[in-house]
């Protein structure tokens, strides 16, 4: 048996990885600031705890990297507590060395930064404002480095002050707009993936058309040879003969096919012309379990409708007919006793939930089912959910398939309502 292949990192993983590494680089680059500061320029610095506050950043370091090593995912607020954890980290270390003086202030940008790239609205904003607080409160409380300049709160020097307005706006400015570009960004790569995925459905459904199209016309010269063949073996048997009943059914059943096969070609020519119709969503729904249970009258089944004000309306034809008897006969091939289907709506939407009471859904081909040509039936290819899929999508629904909590499996159809 093949090892499992590793998970592929999530979005903020991957940030995470990237976090560690410029925290690795920046506090390096902070130790050897210090040490040519002392080594050099004679800085007068409590040096135990500008010691303590790089260690303690490399402790976090490590944990952060042992951490990655876990398969859970990265949460917003996991990795935003990981940026206020440095923005703490950098206002210890800034206190210690001068606060407001110290050169290196602005770094308080870069997790800001960071910040208004990677996370949420509101979790930028937390982040910036800390930030902003924190150099607030440097401008007054800090250990001086008498190299660096003083000040104090009752002669605050220019410079320092003109620094600390120039953050405000900064922080502000890249919290708002790296933030809108960012989810511009991502919202395009969004709909440039949604645009591809539905292009390669497309695609594979026009293959599948395409190659049912050719079979629908392959199969009627067999078919044509199997009738020939039957009714010559009907007329050599005599009338009391066991086998004439056989050679009947088998008729019957080329004759079904062969017409199956008409009414398939039929229906693509009609569909080709036909508009969706406006029907009554329940009464719809009611019909097509109706002929659903001719096909499978082994089915036990219970329906429900919510019952409230106004009925809602659906556009329909025969594909989505179609698509929702695939979903149903999913359900009873799965275990046809007890099959619920449930009926409701919301001002938009039409929601048709049909549940199982069957082994339910793998989770390894959970994400995959309706995607690809993927089955959880022995025998199946996955082409069935897969067009049904597609066929509600181009009405502008969904398909969701959960396994429920006391067991089976739920199917949540949901589709725009009309009106």
């Amino acid at each position: 048996m093949q090892p499992a292949l590793p998970l592929p990192l999530s979005t903020p993983n991957r940030n995470l990885v990237r976090l560690t590494f410029v925290r690795g680089i920046t506090w390096t680059g902070f130790l050897i600031a210090i040490i040519v500061g002392i080594e050099l320029l004679d800085f007068n610095l409590d040096l135990p705890a500008v010691i303590a506050v790089i260690v303690a950043m490399g402790i976090i370091n490590i944990v952060s990297w042992w951490r990655l090593s876990r398969p859970r995912d990265v949460s917003h607020h996991e990795y935003l507590l990981h940026l206020l954890l440095d923005v703490i980290g950098l206002t210890l270390l800034f206190y210690f060395t001068g606060g407001a003086t110290n050169p290196f202030i602005t770094y308080y940008l870069v997790p800001v930064t960071i910040a208004a790239a990677t996370l949420p609205w509101l979790h930028a904003w937390i982040l910036a404002l800390t930030a902003m607080a924190s150099y607030s409160a440097l401008m007054v409380i800090y250990h001086p480095v008498p190299q660096l300049g003083s000040h104090y709160a009752s002669n605050i020097n220019l410079h320092v002050l003109g620094m600390w307005l120039n953050f405000f706006l900064s922080a502000g400015l890249v919290t708002f707009f790296i933030y809108k570009m960012a989810h511009a960004l991502r919202s395009r790569d969004q709909a440039l993936s949604r645009t591809r995925e539905a292009a390669l459905r497309n695609e594979q459904v026009l293959a599948v058309a395409t190659q049912a199209a050719g079979t629908a016309h392959e199969l009627g010269t067999p078919l044509s040879t199997m009738a020939v063949v039957l009714a010559e073996m009907k007329q050599e048997l005599e009338p009391d003969d066991p086998l004439l009943e056989d050679i009947q059914l088998l008729r019957q059943q080329v004759d079904t096919c062969k017409e199956r096969l008409r009414h398939l070609v039929d229906s693509a020519d009609r569909r080709r012309m036909a508009e969706p119709e406006v029907h009554d969503a329940e009464a719809w729904l009611k019909a097509v379990i109706s002929r659903w249970l001719v096909l499978r009258p082994d089915v036990t089944h219970r329906f429900e409708a919510t019952k409230r004000r106004g009925q809602p309306k659906l556009m329909v034809d025969a594909t989505l007919n179609q698509a929702l008897t695939n979903l149903l006969n999913n359900a009873a091939d799965a275990k046809p006793d007890h099959i619920e289907i449930r009926l409701d709506w919301t001002t938009d939407l039409v929601i048709i939930d049909i549940r199982d009471h069957g082994p339910g859904i793998p989770m390894a081909i959970a994400d995959q089912l309706g995607e690809t040509f993927v089955s959880t039936k022995s025998k199946g290819l996955g082409i069935g959910l897969f067009l049904t899929h597609a066929t509600i999508n181009r009405f502008g629904g969904g398909v969701s398939l959960y396994n429920h909590p006391d067991g089976g499996t739920l199917t949540e159809v949901t589709l725009p309502r009309c009106g």
